[in-house]
């Protein structure tokens, strides 16, 4: 392994992620905020939700109640008078209930004079949940999206319509309190309504393009759940404001900025990559194939969100399987580097953020006794990544905005 752009690599992703934490963001969307004569309560959710509530009491100072509930691990410490609560993700479970259960206790009876600091970010469909199915059901759908290979926009159309506070839900049991809305987000072109599928926000899906995702994935629902997915969301809501504070875009920007520094040529491809995660590990190698031995270091940038079609049962994420499907297509190529990571730092269920590889990754693991296509097929990254010290590490980072995936192109002597 090129130990070099391996540390290149590392100082790509923890620049760009500190360009993304949320405690400025948040603070620069607070400057528009105006408390009313009455409460003020924060509610927090999201993979980001910790640390946006923490840099929101900091700024407007102590709140008159509040709940945090974010994803295992995510918790840092105690917020005055805000409660903290960890949950389940990507599929709810019972804390995620519970969490919101109390969110639900604390914003009821609200007057026109109370506000509520709603802050946002991605992973928050799973987190923020009061089901109007049974959770169990409601855990084995979203099983069935994500395994089946959904993407953000298309799960989000049918869990909505299956939650008591997605969909504009959340903001119609907080009137006639006005709700002030920050978002970090991570659904791709920033549509509010699909971000944590859209708790304070009018539900642009309609009935009938859920009924076109179920018969699409072929997905077993229940007849209460079907149901449901006939019932029309809030269309409209006049006690929101919403500011969109952080987005993929900005993690790209802050991407190509380092790579600039340690003198790399920035080539932007797209801030909307949304495919397969091996799909676009073979793309990026292709692009790698096509501008290896250039005079000039370069560093090609795709952020976005790929989906992973479960067909094993082994243990990674996307970013993951993104990388080690890269390396099949640079095997043996000299100077050329792919990594792909979370902003979160959290690919998937496990505690890496993404995955590294080099023209050299193929051939270290073909020496572990490890063949890509089988990882592949048994959706196994991790395991494989980590016998060949392919994994990036960052633990959880405090945002969530997305993932970049990244070419490094160096040029080799003699070439």
């Amino acid at each position: 392994m090129d130990m070099s752009m391996r540390e290149d690599a590392c100082r790509i992703v923890t620049g760009a992620i500190r360009a993304v934490l949320p405690d400025e963001a948040v603070r620069r969307a607070l400057e528009h905020y105006r408390p009313g004569g009455g409460r003020t309560i924060l509610v927090a959710a999201g993979k980001a939700a910790w640390q946006m509530a923490r840099a929101a009491v900091e700024a407007v100072g102590p709140v008159d109640g509040g709940v945090v509930v974010t994803k295992y691990g995510h918790v840092m410490g105690d917020i005055p008078r805000v409660t903290c609560y960890e949950a389940g993700h990507p599929v709810p479970d019972e804390n995620s209930f519970a969490a919101t259960g109390a969110v639900l206790e604390l914003v009821e009876g609200l007057t026109k004079d109370d506000r509520v600091l709603f802050l946002l970010s991605g992973g928050g469909s799973a987190l923020f949940e009061k089901p109007l199915i049974p959770g169990p059901e409601l855990q084995d759908i979203t099983r069935q999206l994500l395994a089946c290979g959904a993407d953000i926009v298309e799960m989000n159309t049918i869990r909505k319509r299956l939650s008591a506070v997605k969909g504009g839900r959340f903001a119609l049991a907080c009137a006639p309190a006005e709700v002030f809305c920050v978002v970090l987000s991570d659904v791709l072109g920033d549509p509010l309504d699909m971000i944590a599928s859209g708790p304070a926000c009018p539900d642009s899906s309609t009935c009938e393009q859920a009924l076109a995702i179920v018969k699409k994935y072929g997905l077993s629902l229940s007849r209460q759940a079907m149901d449901l997915l006939g019932r029309e969301t809030p269309k409209k809501l006049d006690n929101v404001q919403t500011w969109i504070t952080g987005s993929v875009r900005q993690l790209c920007a802050a991407a190509a900025d380092v790579c600039r520094k340690l003198g790399y040529e920035p080539v932007y491809l797209t801030d909307r990559l949304c495919c397969e995660a091996r799909e676009a590990g073979s793309f990026l190698a292709s692009i790698a194939l096509s501008h290896a031995g250039r005079p000039q270091p370069l560093a090609f940038i795709a952020g976005g969100e790929t989906v992973v079609h479960l067909t094993g049962s082994g243990l990674g994420g996307r970013n993951q399987e993104l990388a080690l499907a890269a390396a099949a297509g640079i095997d043996g190529l000299s100077g050329a580097a792919i990594f792909s990571f979370g902003s979160d730092g959290t690919d998937g269920p496990t505690d890496a953020a993404g995955g590294f590889v080099d023209g050299d990754t193929a051939s270290a693991l073909r020496k572990a006794g490890l063949d890509i296509d089988d990882v592949l097929q048994n959706n196994d990254a991790y395991r494989a990544l980590k016998t060949v010290n392919g994994l990036i590490i960052t633990g959880p980072t405090g945002t969530n905005v997305n993932d970049v995936a990244v070419v490094l192109l160096r040029p080799v002597k003699g070439m």
